[in-house]
């Protein structure tokens, strides 16, 4: 089982069995645990492997919070890096441009096949392992 991950304050989950998408979730960041401790292998989002945060906003407020949102997001990756390492599991970070755009529910079907409902962490998430999904 592959699991991939993006974290969040809704953190969106993809489990990959035999290189099908099998499962989406969205969870709380603090239940990380349950579920990378059942993985083979673990993709992740990474944001801390981005230099720099782009806003387009003219408010420093704005600028402000966006800036403690990939603090609080660069801490999460850092907790699954901790978690994979607890449990021996390999785990990949992947940053946010090497994910690739975000893809709406009908690209998103046309890309995996996925029929069913999903939300933009979910699809995230999925998209994150993609390229992993068949990796022993």
């Amino acid at each position: 089982m592959i699991l991939a991950i993006d974290p969040g304050a809704n953190t969106g989950l993809a489990i990959f069995v035999g290189g099908q998408l099998v499962r989406l979730d969205t969870i709380e960041p603090h239940h990380l645990d349950r579920h990378i401790s059942g993985a083979n292998r673990v993709i992740f989002e990474d944001s801390r492997l981005i230099s720099h945060v782009y806003t387009t906003t003219k408010s420093r407020a704005a600028a402000l919070k966006m800036a403690r949102n990939v603090g609080e997001i660069d801490a999460w990756c850092k907790l699954i890096v901790a978690i994979c390492g607890e449990y021996n599991i390999p785990c990949h970070s992947v940053s946010p441009k090497g994910k690739g755009a975000k893809v709406n529910a009908e690209q998103f079907k046309k890309l995996t096949g996925w029929d069913r409902p999903s939300n933009q962490h979910e699809r995230d998430s999925a998209m994150v392992g993609w390229a992993y999904r068949r990796a022993v």
